[in-house]
């Protein structure tokens, strides 16, 4: 197996994953009661492509967005489909139209077609955007994919949401930084701008490597013409104009200029989009008066994980994604549920986790066995805890 190519090893740990994770949806769809999307027990296929988020995509794809926002009694804006990025409903419409298969059928055959290329590319990531970490660990590039797989909540790269597609979309994006293919960059961010609000974060990605190519070049080590201040600039511009541009789609083609913002608020549990104002107020909810200090704890660890050595020994690039796209989703979101799923698109940190521990080998290994083995009881409990919805009320993956 050893002789094998390096993408043979990663279908297969791939493969071996989404197995697991189907093995374990159709586990908890046999306990599943009847809801508004389906019956009981629903089939697989029913199970991935219509529950939750699903329902949503799969209304864009066949009816498209409203053009008016709709509005409650009290006048403000009620959930509807804006607040969901069309390119992946558009993807697989695409595949219903040239197949004839419905949306049960279709998207989670794209989500898992989109999920394989996603692995392999997050591979290539870590070989071309973390040659040190590569040498101080050997193995981590397919290390990296295996986390990746069975993270807690990767079992979403196989329904009907948009972590498939988003994730092939930024691991594109930051192998096509680290290889400078600014033309082709610019292409994918672009996409990425109409497949998940995380095109933002990208754009930090871009001045950190435009800022090290320039240092570096001050320094002799390289060369940076200026094509390349020209290449870095696009796609700067590119990257900054791709963040904004669903928001202003969305207030162009309903009138409201703050449509975006609005529907994202019918979402919260207070309807306020103020950069990091949910942390204030969920985790009381959640925790009570332990809230606070568990937020405290969790910064605490996450700015640990961006430290170590094994963080600094990943390119600037990928380090500089990490880093901008957590306290991105931090800024943004509105603590919950969904948190857990947010967090897969940081996968440069499974490269980080799986260095962490170099050598010896038995340690290096023993290590990496002990993350895998934590990750994979994780990945079915979340499928089993969260994926079941309960009709009498329930919180969303």
């Amino acid at each position: 197996m050893a002789a094998w190519p390096w993408w043979v090893h990663v279908l297969l740990v791939h493969a071996a994953a989404r197995t697991l994770s189907a093995v374990v949806f159709v586990w908890t769809s046999g306990v599943q009661e009847a809801s508004h999307w389906a019956g009981a027990n629903p089939a697989y296929a029913t199970f991935v492509a219509l529950f939750y988020d699903g329902s949503w995509y799969r209304q864009i794809a066949e009816s498209g967005y409203p053009d008016t926002l709709p509005v409650g009694p009290d006048g403000l804006v009620q959930q509807n489909a804006w607040a969901f990025f069309p390119l992946y409903p558009a993807l697989v419409r695409g595949v219903m139209e040239l197949t004839g298969a419905s949306w049960v059928a279709a998207a989670p055959v794209v989500s898992l077609a989109l999920a394989t290329a996603a692995a392999l590319v997050v591979h290539q990531v870590v070989v071309h955007g973390a040659p040190r970490a590569v040498a101080a660990r050997p193995g981590l590039p397919l290390a990296t994919v295996a986390l990746v797989s069975v993270f807690p909540t990767a079992a979403v790269l196989q329904v009907a949401y948009t972590e498939s597609l988003a994730l092939l979309l930024v691991a594109s994006s930051l192998l096509l930084i680290v290889r400078r293919r600014y033309g082709w960059a610019v292409v994918v961010v672009v996409l990425l701008g109409f497949a998940r609000a995380v095109a933002l974060p990208m754009a930090v990605v871009v001045g950190v490597h435009g800022l090290v190519r320039l240092w570096r070049a001050r320094r002799g080590t390289e060369t940076f013409t200026v094509r390349d201040g020209l290449g870095v600039g696009g796609l700067l511009l590119a990257s900054l104009v791709s963040g904004v541009a669903w928001p202003l789609l969305c207030g162009w083609f309903t009138g409201v200029p703050d449509g975006y913002l609005q529907t994202q608020e019918a979402w919260r549990g207070v309807r306020e989009t103020t950069p990091f104002f949910g942390w204030t107020y969920v985790p009381q909810f959640w925790f009570g008066a332990w809230g606070p200090w568990l937020v405290v704890a969790g910064a605490a660890l996450v700015v640990a994980v961006l430290v170590v050595p094994a963080a600094w020994r990943l390119e600037p690039e990928l380090h500089a994604w990490s880093a901008a796209y957590l306290l991105y989703i931090v800024a943004v979101i509105e603590p919950g549920s969904s948190l857990a799923r947010f967090l897969l698109l940081a996968f440069p940190l499974a490269a980080v986790t799986a260095g962490v521990v170099t050598r010896p080998t038995w340690a290096r290994r023993a290590w990496f066995g002990a993350v895998l083995v934590l990750m994979l009881g994780l990945h079915v409990l979340w499928i089993r805890q969260m994926w079941e919805f309960n009709p009498g009320g329930d919180w969303p993956p």
